[in-house]
C-alpha cells in the first residue's frame, strides 16, 4: 500500500532525545516506517545532522528538509522526512555512549518547544525518544525526567505517568493493561510520606479517564496496596486502612468501578490475565518491573492529566548499544500508534 500524502493525517512531533544514546535510531526507523507513514505525518524536532547519520546507519536513504518552522512540515512523501531544530546547543560532535551537557540541553530544548508547539495546536501529539536525566543536570535542568518538564511546562499539578501495554499476546484483557503510580521519580524511602488520600484518588481518576478514551466504557481499575499482604491488618502497616482504602471509597461513590487495595503480586498477575483494565501503583518499580518483564519492548510510557497527547517507549537511552543498530524499535512504533489513537479522541 503507498504512504498517503495527505495533510489531513495527523501531525506527529517525534523529538530525539539524547543524542549519544539510541534516540536518534529509533527516530529514525520510525520515520523510514510506512506503517507510521500511513497513520501520521512525522515531524523530527532535532539535529538533521544527526538524523541523517542515524538513516545511514541503518541503511536508509531518505531526503531530510529541514523546516525553521512546523507550518512548512505539510506533505507525508515517503522519501522525504522534515526536521525542525529549535535548540542553541549544538550536538553533531556528541560523543557516543558518553554523558554531555550539550545532549542534555538540546533534548530539552526539543521537549520544551514541541510541548508548547502542541499546546498551540500546531501539533496533534508528541512522541519523545529517551533523554538522559544526568545529562540533563549536567545542562544545569534538575528535573527527574520527561514527565515533570512537561508537567511544568503545561501547568498542572494533576498528572501521572502511565506505563500502558496494548492488548494481545502478554495481556489477556480487551483494551490491553495500564499502569498508573502515585509517586513516580523519588526514592523509595520517601514514598509513605508522599502518599496521601487525594494523590491515590486523582491517579484513580485519571487512569478511568485513560481507559475510557481508548473505548473501554466501563473500566475496571485496581488499586495496588504499598505493604506486603496489604499490611495484613495493621501488622506491616497502616497505609491500607488510613491513606489508600478512603481514596478507594471516594471513587466508588463517583460511580468509578475500581478495588482495593490488594497485595501487588497478586493484583498485577490479575490485571495481566485480563480481569482489569488499569491498575494504580503506590510507587514506580511496583508498576514498571511486572510491565517490563512481561514485554518491555511492546510498553509505551503515557502521561495522564495534560491538555496534549504525549507518550514514549518505555526504554532508555542504552548508550551501551547507543549507534551501533542494535535497539529494538518496536517501541517507538508502539508509542507513535498509541499517539495517533489518543490525537483522534481528543
Amino acid at each position: 500500500m503507498p504512504v498517503d500524502s495527505k495533510t489531513d493525517l495527523p501531525l506527529v512531533a517525534l523529538t530525539m532525545g539524547d543524542v549519544a544514546g539510541v534516540g536518534p535510531e529509533v527516530v529514525a526507523a520510525a520515520v523510514a516506517s510506512t506503517e507510521v507513514r500511513q497513520l501520521c505525518r512525522p515531524l523530527v524536532v532535532g539535529d538533521p545532522v544527526v538524523l541523517e547519520r542515524a538513516l545511514q546507519l541503518i541503511e536508509q536513504n531518505l531526503e531530510i528538509v529541514s523546516v525553521a518552522s512546523i507550518d512548512d512540515a505539510i506533505s507525508n512523501e515517503p522519501d522525504v522526512v522534515f526536521c525542525w531544530n529549535p535548540t542553541s546547543a549544538e550536538t553533531t560532535n556528541v560523543p557516543v555512549g558518553q554523558l554531555d551537557a550539550r545532549a542534555g540541553q538540546a533534548a530539552y530544548e526539543w521537549l520544551v518547544a514541541a510541548t508548547i508547539a502542541a499546546l498551540e495546536r500546531r501539533v496533534d501529539a508528541i512522541v519523545t525518544a529517551p533523554l538522559n536525566k544526568a545529562a540533563l543536570h549536567l545542562a544545569g535542568h534538575h528535573y527527574p525526567g520527561h514527565t515533570e518538564i512537561l508537567a511544568e511546562q503545561c501547568g498542572i499539578d494533576d498528572f501521572a505517568m502511565m506505563l500502558y501495554l496494548p492488548g494481545g499476546e502478554s495481556v489477556q484483557g480487551p483494551f490491553g493493561l495500564g499502569v498508573a503510580h502515585v509517586t513516580l521519580h523519588t526514592s523509595v524511602a520517601s514514598v509513605p510520606e508522599l502518599l496521601t488520600t487525594k494523590a491515590i484518588g486523582e491517579k484513580i481518576h485519571l487512569v478511568d479517564g485513560f481507559l475510557k478514551k481508548l473505548g473501554c466504557e466501563d473500566p475496571r481499575v485496581g488499586v495496588c496496596a504499598l505493604n506486603p499482604h496489604a499490611g495484613e491488618q495493621g501488622l506491616f502497616g497502616n497505609e491500607e486502612s488510613e491513606l489508600i482504602a478512603p481514596a478507594v471509597d471516594l471513587a466508588r461513590t463517583d460511580s468509578v468501578n475500581v478495588r482495593g487495595p490488594f497485595p501487588a503480586d497478586t493484583l498485577l498477575q490479575q490485571a495481566v490475565s485480563g480481569k482489569y483494565d488499569g491498575i494504580v501503583a503506590m510507587y514506580h518499580d511496583q508498576g514498571h518491573i511486572a510491565l517490563k518483564l512481561i514485554a518491555f519492548q511492546r510498553a509505551v510510557n503515557v502521561t495522564l492529566g495534560l491538555p496534549i497527547v504525549r507518550t514514549s517507549p518505555s526504554h532508555g537511552t542504552a548508550f551501551d548499544i547507543a549507534w551501533q543498530n542494535k535497539v529494538e524499535t518496536a517501541g517507538m512504533h508502539s508509542a507513535i500508534r498509541i499517539a495517533v489513537q489518543l490525537a483522534q479522541k481528543k
